[in-house]
Order: structure tokens, then sequence, then C-alpha cells
């Protein structure tokens, strides 16, 4: 294994990385840190390039919205992920997004459940750290039992063990053996009609808190940056809303509130 190519980089420091990338993240779970600027503009010309439309007869404003709008578009109704296959959305796939992300180790599970969005996973033996980076789920009151629990001197019991394991199997980095509590991860380049698909699901308040709060951070920042295109970002509920009934897609587990009418302004309460 030592003569792979990713084991004969210098030396890494783990302790050095996560604090020059939690400083970069700041107060922030998924960071923005490029996109593709002509976003739009690009889009709109695959759009009018597919169906044989001319700029004057389509501008860039309404080939987006003919193909984000669900009023519009039928395949934003879906529930799966058709996007990619079908003509019309096709051209959304020249839009590339990249984020710097903080998430927890059952955050990124859930991450991964999105095949088609890419990331850049650590190598678990070398960015590895003294001291657990632990994330507390949000609680109100905290629960100070929880809190005691997960504050004891690294190791942890059975740390140790857990360490040799990876260790002698290194080239594993995958989420599947990370024992650490929070993990870094790139998500680049990862295309907009991947994404849209992701951020419809992981917005509602049915998703998993972390990757809740991560693609709520970056329909914030796609929503300043391309506000052409981040004015269609939503859960289910407010893709439908005026368009199609039911409105929300979960049936009985409707979570109660009616966040169509207050999305993105919506706090979500566990």
């Amino acid at each position: 294994m030592e003569e792979l190519p990713e084991w004969v980089a210098p030396v890494a420091d783990g302790e050095a990385q996560a604090r020059e990338f939690d400083a970069r993240l700041g107060s922030r779970t998924s960071l923005l840190v490029d996109y593709s600027p002509a976003a739009v503009r690009v889009m709109a010309e695959a759009y009018r390039a597919v169906v044989g439309l001319t700029e004057q007869a389509c501008p860039d404003g309404e080939a987006i919205d003919r193909m984000l709008n669900p009023a519009r578009n039928d395949y934003r109704l879906e529930t799966l992920n058709v996007g990619v296959h079908a003509p019309l959305m096709r051209p959304l796939q020249h839009a590339n997004f990249t984020f710097a992300k903080k998430i927890s180790h059952t955050a990124d599970s859930q991450d991964q459940r999105h095949r088609m969005v890419p990331g850049s996973r650590p190598l678990l033996t070398l960015t590895d750290t003294r001291q657990p980076r632990l994330h507390h789920a949000h609680a109100d009151p905290p629960n100070p039992r929880a809190a005691k629990s997960t504050s004891r001197p690294w190791p942890m019991p059975g740390r140790r063990k857990m360490r040799s394991s990876i260790a002698a199997s290194r080239p594993s980095a995958r989420s599947t053996c990370c024992p650490t509590p929070n993990r870094f991860a790139w998500s680049s380049p990862a295309r907009c009609c991947t994404l849209l698909h992701k951020w419809t699901m992981r917005t509602c308040f049915n998703a998993q808190e972390r990757i809740y709060q991560a693609s709520m951070e970056e329909v914030e920042q796609i929503r300043a940056v391309l506000p052409d295109v981040g004015r269609y970002l939503g859960p289910p509920c407010y893709v439908r809303a005026g368009v199609a009934t039911p409105i929300c897609t979960e049936g009985s587990h409707f979570c109660g509130v009616k966040v169509w009418q207050e999305f993105p302004n919506i706090e979500r309460r566990i």
C-alpha cells in the first residue's frame, strides 16, 4: 500500500490542516468557494441550442425560467431525479459549484446518497487529529449528560483499537470506516442539474439535521450570487405550492409546518 501515490506525499499535519480548514469555514457548515460566474448565460445558451431558439426569442431569464420554474416544467414536480436524463434539463449541467464542508459522520453518509455529487474526502490516517472535533446536535435546553459523555479525554475507550484497525487498511478513507465525529469534505465540482435534486430533498424538514443545515447554507449562498437560479431552490413543498397537489410529497411524514409560506426564512425546530 505504501507504493500508492497517496502515501508517498510529504509528511501530513492533520492538526494544522484542520485549523486552516476551520478558519476558512468560520461559522459555516458549507462554504461556497467557487462557482460558474457565467452560469445563467451558459445554461441559457445551452437551452436555446437544445430547443432551437434564438436569444431574441428566448432571453437568458426566460430560458432559466423555462427550465427551473415548476409551473412551466413538469420535471420539477417529479419526486425522482429525472433531470439528468431530460433534454430540457440537461443544459443545467454546464454550471458548476464547489463547496467546502465540515459535516458529521451521519450527515456525510446521507450526503453520499447523492451519488452524482462528487466529493474529495480525507484519508483518515493523514488527516487525523489528537483531539476529537465533536458536534453537539442543537437542543433546547442543552443536555448536560450528552455533553459530558462526549467530552472525555482523547482517545476514548476502544479508540486505540479502532485506530489500529483503520491503520491496517489505510486506503479505506470512505465514511464507512470513519471513526471521527466530524468530517471535512470538498464537494467539487457539482453540476447544477444534480445539486438541484439534492437541494430539493435536503431542505425538507425531514432531512437529517446536518445535511439540512449544509443544504440551507448552500441555497442561501446560491441565492446571493445567482438570484435568477436561487429563487427556484427549495424543498418539495416550496417547489409545488400553487402548482401541484399534494403540496407536501411526504404523505404521513408531513412535518406539520407550512414551510412553503416562509421559505427560506424559516426556523427548523427539533
